[in-house]
């Protein structure tokens, strides 16, 4: 098959939804693994994921299939009641090899901690691309799983979440109240 006929090969993006304390995730999948997360029924997501998709699989076809996300829904279900720190899902990450390498970089953050936009650039070797790294966090397709909510801006500053800062605000209590036993879930950074 040609390099042409390779381009318009359509791509079947399995969608499911999960509702979740902070509100319903619309997930979404290739037969590769998990590539998208998004914030919203999937009613409210379905054009977000199109957009995503044409920029970066090219021709897809949307079919909802909740069994092939089933344990993604597990493990999110069981992150969301605090009895799961650490995903283990297969990614199917579409990005740059720069934005690769910053999605890795975050998966490194242990749970219920933080790093800064600096340590995430000194973590990748390449410690005068804040602004970059910002910007890679900021096209994470499955915030959650790839712990985007732990980057927080330098002294500490809650800074720019795609689910809004409410949502990260949240994300950093449930871990913090998780990973110290801290009842009151106050994230301690």
């Amino acid at each position: 098959m040609s390099e042409a006929d390779m381009s318009t090969l359509t791509v079947i993006l399995y969608y499911g939804e999960l509702d979740s304390p902070l509100g319903p995730l619309t997930l979404g999948a290739t037969e590769q693994g998990l590539c998208l997360l998004e914030f919203g029924s999937f009613a409210d997501s379905r054009e977000r994921m199109l957009g995503w998709a044409k920029s970066n699989i090219g021709s897809v076809e949307l079919r909802e299939n909740e069994s092939l996300l089933a344990e993604a829904k597990h493990q999110l279900t069981a992150y969301f009641a605090g009895e799961l720190q650490q995903f283990q899902l297969p990614l199917d990450m579409r990005g740059t090899e720069f934005q690769r390498q910053v999605w890795e970089a975050l998966n490194t953050i242990p749970y219920g901690e933080a790093a800064s936009y600096k340590d995430i650039a000194v973590r990748i070797g390449n410690p005068k691309a804040v602004r970059a790294v910002g910007g890679a966090n900021n096209r994470n397709p499955v915030p959650v799983i790839v712990p985007c909510h732990r980057v927080i801006g330098a002294g500490g500053s809650l800074v720019g979440y795609g689910g809004g800062l409410p949502i990260k605000i949240a994300l950093l209590e449930l871990e913090a109240k998780h990973a110290s036993g801290n009842e009151e879930g106050e994230y301690l950074f």
